[in-house]
């Protein structure tokens, strides 16, 4: 895990550092961002469901914008819907693109999928550009997982907190009815004045 942490930092400090170079030149420069949700429709299904986000944080724009992320092998995971390819004919400077594409996996086990490749022309350069997104972190698919306690975190705070708020609510009680004024003397104070 702090390996995973610590190139996913060295990555973000590479491109913190590739933008502030790309700003200085005038050239396109494509962050992307891949993020994977997991979620259980039903028992015994899980699916994935794959974001991935482009950003063009240079200064000039980049053409024929081609995503693929072929991480995702055939013989584990099954395309649901979408595609795992886009293709954006244009990234202005400062805009961005997302693409979507859910999976189902069809084995269990420990799996990380490699960084989307990301392919894009420059008016300036004969030859493609090439980036890469950041990496997933490792996904534990169709394993077991203990059933979720919802309210676990409530029956903690009570047990722990619960005597505690008896008290201050108690005592808050005492010195209110102490402070405000009975209803009995509020009517004897009008009668009197009359």
């Amino acid at each position: 895990m702090a390996s995973s942490r610590r190139s996913l930092l060295l990555l973000v400090l590479a491109a913190i550092a590739a933008t502030a170079t790309a700003a200085v030149g005038d050239a396109p420069f494509v962050v992307a961002h891949k993020k994977v949700a997991l979620s259980r429709p039903g028992p015994g299904v899980e699916r994935l469901a794959v974001t991935l986000n482009l950003y063009n944080q240079g200064a000039a724009t980049a053409y024929d914008v081609s995503l693929n992320d072929d991480s995702w092998p055939q013989e584990a995971f099954e395309i649901v819907s979408g595609s795992t390819s886009k293709i954006v004919e244009k990234l202005d400077p400062g805009a961005s693109a997302s693409h979507n594409f859910v999976l189902e996996p069809k084995v269990q086990g420990r799996f990380q999928g490699s960084p989307a490749v990301i392919k894009y022309r420059v008016l300036t350069h004969a030859a493609l550009q090439e980036a890469y997104s950041t990496p997933t972190l490792p996904l534990d698919i169709l394993a077991e997982r203990p059933p979720q306690q919802k309210f676990e975190w409530a029956k903690r705070l009570v047990g722990e907190y619960g005597p505690l708020v008896s008290v201050v609510s108690s005592v808050g009680m005492f010195v209110y009815l102490v402070t405000s004024p009975s209803k009995s003397s509020a009517v004897k104070g009008r009668k009197k004045k009359r």
